[in-house]
Order: C-alpha cells, then sequence, then structure tokens
C-alpha cells in the first residue's frame, strides 16, 4: 500500500469510527492481538437477522431446523473461502476458539494405538504448550532446533519411522508479532519419508491482520487453527480448518456427544456407528452454536465492507506498526540511553530469514539510569489515559523466556519468592517477569498510535538531568511544633465510604489499628474476593456510621438508590453468631483480601446483603473478619521503608522533580524486620495511614500549575487516610513530604511507629462524594512524587505499646487519641 494509500485508508476509518465503535469514546484500544473490536453494523445486522428468522435446533426435520441447517452448511463453506481452501481439500469444524481446536486435535492424537510424539515451538501460545501433556514424549524447539529437523536430523531421537510426530508452532507469536515460516509445514512433509509426521499452525494471531492462502493443500499445514473474535470482534468463535489427508487421524477420536453418530445402542449392549459423510459432522459434538455462526455470517460481510480485503488490513497495519517502531525506538533520555527495550522485530525488515514481524509491538521501558519501569506503574498510568493495553506474560512462556532471558531456575525462583501470573511482583532479580504488548487491528488509526508514543515520551523520557534526591533530615524548624490532629478517620466497611471521628471523642487504638477500621468487607458471591473502588467506584457512596448508643453499624448510600433499596440497614457491632454462615457453609468458598486468603464470617441475612448488593448491582455479601485469631483468621502489615526514605537511596528518584526521574528497581522485599510483623485486619498494608497537610497544599498547587482536571484541588479523603496531621501556623513550604523522613510520631500520650511511604494506585482518583473519576490527583504525584517506578502519597505507621514506668497506666492499657491532639515528629 502507498502513501496515499495509507493515509486514504486512515482517513476512512477515522471518518467511521464514531459510528461504529462508539463504545471506545476517547479510549485507544490497542489489544487487537486478544480480541479486535466489533462494528456497530455488525451488531445491528447479526440483530436483524435474529428476529426476522426463526432459527431452530439443525438436529431435526422442522423448517426452522433445515433453515439453521442450511445456513451453516452456507456459512461453512464460505469460511473456507475466506481462506482459500477448496472444501473437497479441507474441512472446517467449528469450535469455542483456537484452544478448543488445539485440544480436539491433541485428545484425537492421544487416542491412538501408541499415541504421539509432539514437538512445539519456544515462540508457541501456552495452549500449544499444553498439547505436550497428551503426547508420549515432548521438545520445545528454537529456530535452530527447526533449521536443524529440516536438515534430517529429528529432535527426538527414539522416534522410530512408524510413530506419529505432531510440529505445533505459530504463524505469528502473540508476544512480539514475529512470524514464522508458513512453508515449515510442507518442507517437513517433503522430509518425511514415512508420512508420520503431522503439522498444526496456530493462525489465530496471524489471521486477525493478514490473509491465509490454503489455496495449495500439498503445502498447507495439516491442522489450521484460529478464532473468529480476533478478526471480527465477534461472534466468540474458533475454527479447525483440517486438511484431507490428515482425517484419519480423528478415525480412533472416542466417542462423547450427540450429533456425532448414526446409532447408539446402550441396553444389553454398548455399541454406536459414528457419522462418516463429513470430518465435521463426527467430531461436532452436540448442537452447535446456531446463533454464533449465523453472526458469523454477517461478520464476514460486513468486515469487508468496512475494510475492503485482508491485503488492504495488512497493508494499513504495517504501515501503523512501522510508525510505532520508529517513534519508540528513537526515543532517547538526555543521556542517550534507550526509553523502549524493544522485542519485536523491526516491522521494515520483511526480508529476514523467518518471516518479518506482524503489527505487533512488544516493549519494556527503562529510566535514564538504565532500570526498568513496574509494569503495574506503567499500568496505572495508561488505565488513566484510557489506553487499552496488555502487559505480563501474554500466555506466551517460551517467548517471553528467550526475550527477557530468564532461565528455568530464575522462573521457578521467581514462583518461589511469590511471583504469579498477574501478581504486582513484575521485576525479579534484576529482570522483568512481563512486557508491554501494543498490538494493531483494521480499525486502528495513525492518530493511535502518535498518542500512544506521545504518552510514553511525556512519562517516561527524561529530557534534561534531574537532582538527586537529598535524603537529608529536613530542617523542620518551628514548623514541627505546632502540628496537631486535624481529622480522624475510619473505614469500617473496606473501599466503602468513611466514619468521621467527632471532635472531643476519644477513639481507641488497637495492635491491629484503630478500632472499627475496615473490619467488615463485601465479597464476591461467585468468586469470594473482595470487592475494591476500584472496580465499583458506587461503594465510596455506601456511607457507615457508628452507633455507640444503640451497638449498630449502620449504612446508608448517598447516591441515587435503586428502588428496591431501603434508605439505611443497621448492623449489629457485637459479633452476634446468629447473623454468620455455620463454618461448614463457609468453608466451601475462600474469600480473598489483596491476593490473600482469608477466614471471614459470612452475613446470611438476606436484608444485609440485598442491600449492597442491589447499590453495586453486583451478588456480594458482608462479611467480617475481627481482630485476633489465627492461621487465614489474621493478617500482617507489608509496608515497609522505600528506598527512597533510606540513605542508600540517594538518587534512586526525585522526591517532586521532572518525569526523568522515574526509575524501575524493585524496592526492597517486605521482611519481618520492616513491620515487625504487624498485626492488619482488612487494611492493604498497614495499621494505619496518615497524610500530611502541608503535602497535600503542595499536590494541589501542583495540579493548579499543570492545569490537571481543570485544576481543581483534591481533598485528603481521596486518599483514605487515618490521620491528618496539620499546622496551627502556617508551614515552609519544605515542610511538605517531610513525612518521607519521620521515623516516628507521638500523638497526644501515644507512641507511633512509621513504616514507610504508602505506594499509591489510581484508586485515588475517585471523587468520594460523586463516585466520579478523573485523571488526578494521580497523573500529577506519577509527574512530581515517583520513585523507583511507583507512586508514594502518606505514610503508614502503626501503634507502638507504652513501656515501663508507663506500662501499668489507664492510658496505656486503653490507648486512645483524639481530633486535636498535638503531633510531635522524630526524625529518621
Amino acid at each position: 500500500m502507498t502513501e496515499d494509500a495509507t493515509q486514504s485508508y486512515n482517513r476512512r476509518i477515522e471518518a467511521l469510527r464514531d459510528h461504529e465503535y462508539p463504545m471506545l469514546k476517547g479510549s485507544i484500544y490497542l489489544d487487537h492481538a486478544g480480541t479486535t473490536l466489533y462494528a456497530k453494523s455488525l451488531v445491528d445486522r447479526f440483530a436483524a437477522d435474529m428476529t426476522s428468522n426463526l432459527f431452530g435446533n439443525p438436529h431435526s426435520a422442522s423448517a426452522s431446523s433445515q433453515t439453521s441447517a442450511s445456513r451453516i452448511d452456507d456459512i461453512r463453506l464460505r469460511v473456507l473461502q475466506f481462506f482459500n481452501a477448496d472444501p473437497s481439500e479441507f474441512d472446517l469444524i467449528f469450535v469455542a476458539n483456537a484452544t478448543a481446536g488445539i485440544k480436539l486435535v491433541a485428545e484425537a492424537l492421544g487416542d491412538m494405538p501408541g499415541g504421539f510424539h509432539y514437538l512445539y515451538h519456544q515462540a508457541s501460545h501456552t495452549s500449544l504448550v499444553g498439547v505436550r501433556q497428551e503426547a508420549v514424549n515432548s521438545k520445545c524447539l528454537d529456530d535452530h532446533a527447526v533449521s536443524s529437523w529440516l536438515g534430517g536430523n529429528h529432535p527426538i531421537a527414539e522416534v522410530g519411522s512408524q510413530s506419529t510426530t505432531l510440529f505445533a508452532y505459530p504463524a505469528q507469536s502473540n508476544m512480539d508479532g514475529r512470524r514464522y515460516p508458513l512453508d515449515w509445514a510442507v518442507k517437513l512433509r517433503e522430509h518425511d519419508r514415512h508420512g508420520q509426521v503431522l503439522t498444526l499452525l496456530d493462525a489465530a494471531a496471524y489471521v486477525s491482520t493478514s490473509p491465509l492462502d490454503l489455496g495449495n493443500s500439498d503445502s498447507a499445514p495439516d491442522f489450521t487453527v484460529l478464532s473468529f473474535y480476533k478478526i471480527f470482534g465477534f461472534p466468540d468463535l474458533g475454527g479447525l480448518i483440517v486438511r484431507r489427508q490428515a482425517m484419519p487421524v480423528f478415525q480412533h477420536r472416542r466417542y462423547f456427544g450427540g450429533g456425532t453418530v448414526d446409532m447408539v445402542v446402550c441396553s444389553r449392549e454398548q455399541w454406536h456407528i459414528s457419522k462418516t459423510q463429513s470430518l465435521h459432522e463426527s467430531v461436532e459434538d452436540g448442537t452447535l452454536p446456531i446463533h454464533s455462526i449465523i453472526a458469523l455470517d454477517t461478520a464476514l460481510g460486513v468486515h469487508r465492507e468496512l475494510f475492503g480485503s485482508m491485503r488492504d488490513i495488512a497493508s494499513h497495519t504495517s504501515s501503523l506498526a512501522r510508525r510505532l517502531y520508529h517513534r519508540l525506538s528513537t526515543l532517547k533520555h538526555y543521556n542517550g540511553e534507550s526509553v523502549c527495550t524493544i522485542y519485536s522485530l523491526s516491522s521494515l525488515d520483511s526480508g529476514t530469514t523467518l518471516g518479518g514481524n506482524g503489527p505487533v509491538i512488544s516493549f519494556n521501558l527503562r529510566n535514564h539510569l538504565g532500570a526498568w519501569i513496574s509494569l503495574t506503574e506503567f499500568e496505572k498510568l495508561a488505565v488513566l489515559r484510557q489506553f487499552h493495553i496488555r502487559t505480563g506474560g501474554v500466555c506466551n512462556p517460551g517467548g517471553i523466556a528467550s526475550a527477557l532471558n530468564l532461565q528455568p531456575w530464575e522462573m521457578r525462583r521467581n514462583f518461589s519468592a511469590g511471583f504469579r501470573c498477574g501478581s504486582e511482583a513484575d521485576i525479579i532479580g534484576g529482570k522483568p517477569t512481563g512486557i508491554i504488548r501494543v498490538s494493531l487491528g483494521a480499525m486502528s488509526t495513525i492518530a493511535d498510535v502518535d498518542h500512544f508514543a506521545e504518552f510514553i515520551d511525556e512519562f517516561y523520557r527524561t529530557p534534561s538531568p534531574t537532582e538527586s534526591v537529598s535524603l537529608a533530615t529536613p530542617d523542620l524548624g518551628e514548623a514541627q511544633s505546632n502540628l496537631y490532629v486535624q481529622s480522624i478517620m475510619v473505614y469500617p466497611i473496606k473501599s466503602c465510604g468513611g466514619y468521621q471521628v467527632p471532635k472531643g471523642a476519644a477513639w481507641e487504638v488497637r495492635a491491629e489499628g484503630f478500632a472499627w477500621d475496615r473490619e467488615w468487607c463485601l465479597i464476591h458471591r461467585g468468586t469470594g474476593q473482595a470487592l475494591s473502588q476500584k472496580r465499583h467506584p458506587r461503594m465510596a457512596l455506601i456511607r457507615p456510621s457508628i452507633d455507640f448508643a444503640s451497638g449498630l453499624l449502620k449504612v446508608s448510600y448517598a447516591g441515587i438508590p435503586p428502588r428496591r433499596v431501603e434508605g439505611e440497614i443497621a448492623i449489629p457491632l457485637s459479633a452476634d453468631p446468629t447473623v454468620f454462615g455455620s463454618l461448614t457453609t463457609s468453608r466451601h468458598m475462600s474469600s480473598r483480601v489483596c491476593g490473600e486468603e482469608i477466614s471471614a464470617q459470612i452475613y446470611t441475612a438476606s436484608k444485609i446483603n440485598d442491600f449492597f448488593s442491589d447499590i453495586l448491582d453486583v451478588p456480594c455479601a458482608l462479611a467480617r473478619f475481627p481482630p485476633g485469631g489465627l492461621g487465614k483468621s489474621m493478617r500482617h502489615a507489608k509496608a515497609h521503608l522505600q528506598r527512597h526514605q533510606r540513605p542508600s537511596g540517594i538518587g534512586s528518584g526525585p522526591a517532586g522533580g521532572t518525569p526523568g526521574a522515574i526509575g524501575g528497581v524493585v524496592t526492597p522485599p517486605d521482611s519481618d524486620s520492616d513491620s515487625d510483623r504487624q498485626r492488619i485486619l482488612l487494611s492493604n498494608e498497614s495499621p494505619i495511614l496518615a497524610i500530611n497537610l502541608a503535602s497535600l497544599q503542595k499536590l494541589n498547587d501542583e495540579i493548579a500549575l499543570r492545569g490537571g482536571g481543570g485544576g481543581k484541588p483534591v481533598g485528603a479523603e481521596v486518599f483514605r487516610a487515618n490521620v491528618v496531621v496539620g499546622s496551627s501556623t502556617p508551614t515552609p513550604d519544605s515542610f511538605a513530604y517531610s513525612e518521607d523522613h519521620w521515623s516516628r510520631l507521638r500523638i497526644g500520650h501515644q507512641d507511633f511507629k512509621m513504616l514507610g511511604s504508602c505506594r499509591r494506585c489510581h484508586m485515588v482518583c475517585i471523587d468520594q462524594e460523586t463516585a466520579g473519576k478523573s485523571e488526578e490527583p494521580f497523573i500529577t504525584l506519577a509527574r512530581t512524587r515517583r520513585f523507583e517506578g511507583k507512586v508514594f502519597f502518606g505514610t503508614h505507621m502503626c501503634h507502638m505499646p507504652s513501656k515501663w514506668p508507663d506500662s501499668g497506666s489507664k492510658r496505656a492499657q486503653f490507648p486512645t487519641i483524639s481530633v486535636g491532639d498535638k503531633v510531635s515528629v522524630d526524625p529518621i
């Protein structure tokens, strides 16, 4: 496609985007390798087709059933024609997705006498890796090993001439977009004198933006799997295309479900006869997903109308990939160090020994000192800027290991250190555990690519040298002599609204934190996972209050409630055993808070649980995690001093500098010595969280200066702190963020130990009065309070019990603090 043609295609897509993809609403979608987007025309036409025709179960002779059967036959042929596959040489089996197609092949080969041997390329999706569980033996091959095999050296020496071997590989890596030769299938077939080598091509990533031509069955893979939602966005359906010469593989497949047999005998004898007219009839168990297949017919038509041919899409997306590759690869820090470490091949390089690269750019970010940027922190910013993108291991273990140079022992070590798929431990042993993946699709535009490149430039490129952080203890002068507790807040129900402690009330401080703070939570009835404001912003409008006179926790909703929701519910403060489910019942589903399995007491009253479920439109239940306990009924603090708070952290990042000091080195691991195994209830990291009003004022000044969120200041409540420390007199500008250097606080007569800065996520962007979302204050914090690639605001702390000679006093036995109490600071 010429430059003019590319511009013409791009203008056409920009013109139709608002109408065809209204769900974007200002978002930039860059995860087409996961699934592409479905057009409004597709949904509308499918709905019209469904409401104007009557489709019955095709396993019948009724008119509606025959209509379905006829349409399915036509669509099956149309899909084969889409891939230029002659129906006399290939058959198409409808499956749930590419993984289901792979599984179908693996089970059929496993049912063969003697089983099969399995070889797979290291760039394979995890679904291809899983086939090894069905094989007699297996081996993972890199490019060199495949070349050696093509040269006559079979990778598995013990494989005999009569042994069936399956070789599987991706047409395009879903990890980095690298393409592999489509002629490997025919080359292996030419070297296979005994006809015992079969090939399985995972084309799911490839066909989303490129034409696959199966016009020559002699050179085609024996099995080709794909997912239609990666091409059209909808329906959620997959396909397995089988070459005629490979169809005998399914002869030994065991009978399972209806629709695949001509007769079944089950009385006195157990006998059946499979259908033999076509392969798809003998393997498509049960009733086909009729309506999804009907939708596929519509998808094929709409796709061509909107985008033209697959070659047009391939040219456009390749052009975008080249543009993005160039912009990312040329981003440099002030000292000449690259911002991006890119794992994909240059899209310009189509003449490699392999097949070049598809429209996928995978990379990681480094700061100007060469330290890796945390993927978790990257995602927080990307979400706020409405980029839809994929990070992590992207279900490609071999590709990730190769790109990141992770040895098997390192991956096992990472697992032992607590790393799991989806965990926040994304830099271990000085290496990232995953990547950032941008994947483009038919409806991607030049603007999408440019906005993303500008985002990386704005937040992750260091434009000029920055001053090192001075970690010397600030000279607080008189500023600390006028400090006091401005407010105290507790949050009885995790992630819900707070209860402000009245002035004059002496509030108890317990080992786990403030009394009644985060003792309850809402858990999903299906998964047991604790609900969070990040996913359910309306939780901010659920307002608890504590009525000691009546012994009740009263809960109201500050938003517009559904009709069926009462104005207020009341929950006993006492742990009344009659309101909870039995241990036997609750044992069937474990609850999880911040990834930890806990033993919580789950309320059984429908009136209570329906109140929360109706407000959030989520099936949830109230649960309680009372103080004390052992094992899963006890949690410990994870907070620890960060490197920017330690003398050893000099130069690790700015406290209020430019984005250039963004780092990526992992913070020191949690340890018993850091938190002294402080008990917590349902808080994320520590017993108590405090913020300094001088720091909040500094932050709001920055927001006003940069104009973020319209320059609107944020209140202390968005940080969900328990204690807000203010001053009765104006404080110098240098007092802002002085909490980084506090070691202890004394509030009234009580001592508190500082446990380290609080790492922030974009939950701070939820307005606690309206439940609305914005970019601030996280965007400004990301620019001014990022250390080691992570964003911090506020400080964790825990209560320190009184020691002799004060340990026998009333205030030691029942420690309390109050709003207005004087605060004194001990620096680090």
